[in-house]
């Protein structure tokens, strides 16, 4: 008791935040009491799997429960759990900061439409600070198990006034351990201070709780003439395992309520799956797909993953081992009858038993996805377009970690392709396989840091002409997909902007012919352009790829690609040094003037390169020296 009162500042996302949840988040304020009911779950579930290796954290009380009270004259409800409990530090961290990555991004995606901030605000997860959605001060006072009862913490910020945006921290002794919040109700929120209002919103939003959430019964007093509460208490929630459940027996709303808790989610999940796995390994998943993407997606160290159960005991909320990272994003419940309750993060990382409950939710989570994608139902379709977007990128992953599901993910991938010349990826490559070209044999893609940059590629010109489809790459990831990803249904990916160009039986002889007579005609100049770029080019030569352009760059066969080792000196990584090969097109003006030039011959091909260079997507090493000989050459143009 010696710590005295503390007065701090939130952070300015938190500020922001409230302020953003009590305006935004208003039409659905029903929500604070299951994210604090769900958050009291929490706490229960985490002590029960600390208490497993230290049973005295229980202090001779094994039986973990919630309630939930009010107070009609004071105004206040009170939710309480017997839980885990909170220290002073923790305190500070788990109410007074947002610790997630993503901030920054989720603040600069707020649009100022109550609407779509209300979704965004529920992607970011609201937690503990949706009570001031109903209030407009807290309590909290709370002491983390197995501390002394003199070591207990009491938090309360108030949301009006002078020091609205701060809260205290005091020293306080609560004799239980756990937590107890008070929310302070606004003038206009007296209607949640009824026993039958709360009992409804429990029912409604945490039936699925696995703890009891006690209340106190009521009676009929004669003299009163009304309900008045009495010392009885009684369980509101069916307080069992959701997920261990029969199917048949749970309802739609029932699904979606349990994902708002598991997952932390404001929005309802795009679908789910639930089984019961028995044999060798007998458990039980219940796994949902989000319908928006977590903001820290992309945080790949981030711990995502599923809640583990056993034999319905909590042992840890991300056991990221049970799901693959491509799959990060999937949220739900393992319950497993085989592992030992002490199980621990090192034993999972090595265990048997795990590797085979992960294959089995990976081929779920797999096989749900593939249900959607083939469906004949437009709402499927839908969802899986929806899915797309959202998770797409991470899917992509996928086809490089999961060798033995490889061709599975292979054929949920989308693409955007030259078919229908936009940036939306809807394409499978059974789609593209099906529009195939009698004779063609490979699938043809091109790479680059943008849909434009892939979209407007010279590489594509000839395929254009002879209305070969090609799949347009533009993520990042694409690179990754490419490299692992090396045929897909007997049919082999190629890169069009790499090595020779193979249109195998789509080019006809004419074409082969008029390529070598090129190549015939064109060899001193061939060689003089190969001197003149000197280290710049691997080789030069003629191309019939070309319509358009003058000329183009490739990466020779086994070299690596341009795009791929841009991406990894941005990533500031060593990338393999090689060169392009420079091709030309016999019938474009600029190579027939180059093939006469003698005094400006230099600067020509300077010119031809460097862009080539820019039509890829590169960047000139000396842009001021290439816009020096474009200048002087547009000169000598007009002079003459």
């Amino acid at each position: 008791m010696t710590q005295s009162a503390e007065t701090l500042n939130f952070q300015a996302e938190v500020k922001q935040l409230l302020h953003l949840m009590i305006h935004s988040l208003y039409s659905n304020r029903e929500i604070f009491l299951r994210e604090l009911i769900s958050n009291a779950s929490d706490a229960c579930d985490k002590l029960r799997f600390e208490a497993i290796d230290r049973p005295e954290l229980f202090e001779g009380d094994s039986e973990l429960k919630i309630r939930a009270a009010f107070d009609a004259e004071a105004k206040t409800v009170t939710i309480t759990d017997n839980g885990i409990g909170m220290s002073r530090e923790e305190a500070i961290t788990n109410l007074g900061t947002i610790a997630k990555s993503g901030t920054r991004e989720f603040f600069g995606s707020l649009t100022g439409d109550k609407q779509k901030d209300a979704h965004l605000i529920g992607q970011f997860g609201v937690g503990f600070y949706s009570s001031f959605i109903v209030a407009d001060k807290v309590t909290v006072v709370t002491r983390r198990a197995g501390l002394p009862a003199t070591d207990a913490v009491r938090w309360e910020c108030t949301m009006s006034g002078n020091t609205a945006g701060a809260y205290t921290v005091e020293a306080a002794e609560r004799a239980a351990r756990g937590t107890e919040i008070t929310l302070h109700l606004r003038e206009d929120q007296e209607d949640l201070l009824s026993s039958w209002q709360l009992k409804s919103l429990i029912r409604k939003y945490s039936d699925h709780i696995v703890q009891p959430i006690l209340m106190k019964k009521e009676k009929w007093d004669e003299e009163k003439k009304a309900q008045v509460l009495t010392d009885e208490e009684e369980t509101v929630n069916q307080a069992n395992a959701l997920w261990a459940r029969p199917r048949n027996e749970i309802s739609d709303d029932e699904y979606k309520a349990f994902y708002k808790h598991v997952g932390h989610d404001y929005d309802e999940p795009l679908a789910w799956t639930h089984a019961k796995v028995e044999g060798r390994q007998e458990y039980t998943q219940l796994l949902y797909i989000p319908s928006h993407a977590p903001f820290d997606l992309w945080d790949r160290h981030a711990r995502h993953g599923i809640k583990l159960y056993v034999r319905r005991v909590f042992i840890m909320d991300d056991a990221e081992k049970l799901m693959p990272l491509y799959l990060r994003f999937v949220r739900g419940v393992v319950d497993s009858a085989d592992l030992p309750l002490n199980i621990s993060r090192e034993i999972l990382q090595e265990s048997k038993d795990i590797d085979a409950i992960r294959q089995g939710c990976t081929k779920k989570v797999l096989g749900l996805l593939e249900g959607l994608a083939d469906s004949e139902e437009a709402a499927d379709k839908e969802k899986y377009a929806a899915f797309w977007k959202e998770f797409g990128r991470a899917l992509k992953e996928g086809v490089g970690e999961d060798f033995a599901n490889k061709e599975k993910i292979a054929s949920l991938l989308r693409f955007a392709t030259t078919h229908a010349d936009t940036a939306d990826e809807t394409v499978s490559l059974k789609d593209y396989i099906g529009r195939m070209k009698e004779g063609q044999e490979k699938i043809y893609y091109v790479t680059a840091e943008s849909f434009n940059a892939a979209r407007n590629s010279p590489h594509l010109e000839i395929f254009r002409k002879k209305g070969i489809e090609v799949l347009l790459l533009s993520d990042r990831v694409d690179e990754w997909v490419t490299g692992n990803l090396t045929e897909f249904d007997g049919k082999p990916l190629v890169s069009v902007a790499r090595g020779g160009l193979d249109l195998g039986k789509l080019e006809d002889e004419a074409e082969k012919k008029e390529t070598e007579q090129a190549a015939d005609e064109y060899k001193p100049l061939l060689e003089k352009v190969k001197a003149s770029l000197g280290e710049r080019v691997k080789e030069v030569r003629v191309t019939l790829r070309l319509t358009e352009s003058p000329a183009c760059l490739v990466a020779d066969e086994h070299d690596l690609g341009m795009n791929l080792g841009r991406i990894l000196k941005a990533a500031g990584q060593d990338a393999p040094d090689s060169k392009p090969i420079l091709e030309i097109n016999p019938h474009h003006p600029a190579v027939q003037r180059l093939k006469t030039e003698e005094k400006q011959f230099d600067d020509w091909a300077a010119v031809l390169f460097d862009q080539a260079l820019l039509a890829e997507g590169g960047t000139l090493d000396d842009p001021a020296s290439f816009v020096k000989r474009i200048n002087q050459l547009m000169l000598a143009v007009s002079g003459a």
